[in-house]
């Protein structure tokens, strides 16, 4: 017999929301679905008590205030901002096609047709940023999502900046290492605009290639690296592409080619379909202003409902759009060295057994747990234990005795989680429910059409 445990079903205004696909240091991103358009959306719900201990309140409205600036197709869009007396919510385009560094690290490199529709997409995105002061400073493919189309989005603009110093420099030393301009790691000021062109040089190679430019075990040989641009271009580039990633990185920004040079460059102008821009309508800040001045007046009503049961059973809409359709073999990880930021798995154990396993696995892989209910939160160090990872674990009910568990990086590079998932993932072979039979098939498709 199961255990049960008391659920809380959340609505936020219009919203009707469901499981957490993604958090963070400060915030947690809700799956959710506007219940007067049936449109899915990504809730990112940060805590105003911690926002304010953490003095994160300016880095916080200038995150929502660029994004509601910036609205191109290739950037995730900002629906509207919300807040209630102890919560902001920030409503975000759902894009479902994951991250493209899920692609490359699946995929290994992509050919050179595919990498520059990639790039020109992400070009294109940046030159609008640029157009309207706007400086993202931690482009990588982390940050680079996917629609259900195969479009590149622009993510995550927490370290982006709106306008430069009266210098008409930025000071603010940001980003990913791999990723920095040699000048930004020279604490004397640096141009935004050509940092990111930087950063999209060193992404353009990796699509390419399937791995970095600048690659070292410790920071300061990475460094030395990157301030000479110590690379070279694999045989498999064509001499056009070497032309323009060696105009790209170039380590002094006064020298490097400009996006308008880019947009003439040869390479890039090959088989180039020109974005169709959204109507350039007057950007209205004030949700943002009310958000930030409590104006109670304007908070969103919160509704929660309470009931007894075991794991949670997932919502028709989310399990529609987490199998593609209405095909639920995509649940189904059969790729066993597939790993994203967000991977899932299926078991046919009872929910109790599938917690106890993967509590013992993640002990003996030596990280701190947390258990409640049938969600798991796993604490470590990366594998060279210079930094921290954490990782989420949630139990949910897909069918009568099939659950699925979703396995998500919180914190830590995305390179790090690989290596968690497939260690653990190998523990993990008394649970895991092997290749689907065709009984089986028909038996989802009879739960699924029900």
């Amino acid at each position: 017999m199961k255990k049960s445990r008391k659920v809380v079903t959340r609505r936020v205004g219009k919203y009707e929301m469901g499981r957490t696909i993604g958090e963070g240091n400060f915030a947690k991103v809700k799956f959710a679905q506007n219940t007067e358009t049936g449109e899915n959306v990504a809730m990112k719900v940060l805590e105003k008590g911690t926002i304010l201990r953490n003095r994160m309140v300016d880095q916080i409205k200038r995150e929502i205030s660029i994004m509601k600036l910036v609205r191109h197709p290739n950037i995730v869009r900002l629906n509207e901002v919300l807040a209630s007396q102890s919560k902001i919510y920030i409503v975000l385009e759902f894009v479902t096609g994951g991250e493209l560094f899920d692609k490359i690290a699946h995929q290994g490199r992509l050919g050179e047709n595919e990498s520059r529709r990639y790039f020109q997409q992400l070009i294109d995105a940046l030159d609008y940023c640029h157009s309207k002061g706007v400086y993202h400073r931690d482009l990588k493919p982390e940050n680079l999502l996917l629609d259900s189309q195969g479009n590149l989005k622009i993510s995550d603009f927490g370290l982006s900046a709106l306008s430069q110093q009266e210098d008409g420099l930025l000071h603010t030393t940001c980003g990913t290492p791999n990723y920095v301009a040699p000048e930004v790691l020279g604490h004397k000021g640096y141009d935004g605009a050509a940092s990111d062109v930087w950063s999209c040089g060193v992404i353009l190679y990796v699509l390419m290639a399937g791995y970095l430019p600048f690659d070292e075990s410790d920071l300061v040989s990475l460094y030395r690296r990157i301030n000479v641009a110590d690379f070279s271009c694999p045989n498999w580039f064509s001499a056009s592409a070497q032309s323009l990633i060696s105009r790209i990185l170039d380590p002094d920004p006064i020298k490097r080619i400009k996006i308008k040079e880019i947009r003439d460059h040869e390479w890039f102008k090959k088989n180039y379909e020109p974005v169709q821009l959204y109507e350039d309508k007057d950007i209205n800040l004030d949700d943002i202003l009310a958000v930030f001045n409590d104006a109670e007046e304007r908070y969103v009503s919160e509704q929660r409902e309470e009931k007894e049961t075991g794991p949670l059973m997932m919502n028709a809409f989310e399990l529609i759009t987490l199998s593609q359709g209405l095909n639920l073999s995509a649940l189904f990880d059969r790729r066993q060295g597939y790993v994203k930021r967000q991977t899932r798995f299926i078991s046919r154990k009872p929910a109790k057994v599938i917690i106890s396993t993967m509590d013992a696995a993640a002990r003996l892989m030596g990280f701190r747990v947390q258990t409640r209910n049938y969600k798991m939160r796993l604490e470590g160090l990366t594998t060279n234990k210079t930094g921290q990872l954490v990782v989420a674990l949630e139990v949910f009910e897909v069918a009568p005795s099939i659950f699925m568990i979703e396995v998500r990086k919180a914190v830590g590079e995305t390179l790090e989680y690989h290596k968690f998932y497939k260690t653990f993932r190998g523990r993990l072979e008394d649970i895991l429910w092997k290749p689907i039979h065709e009984a089986d098939k028909s038996q989802l498709k009879r739960t699924e059409s029900r």
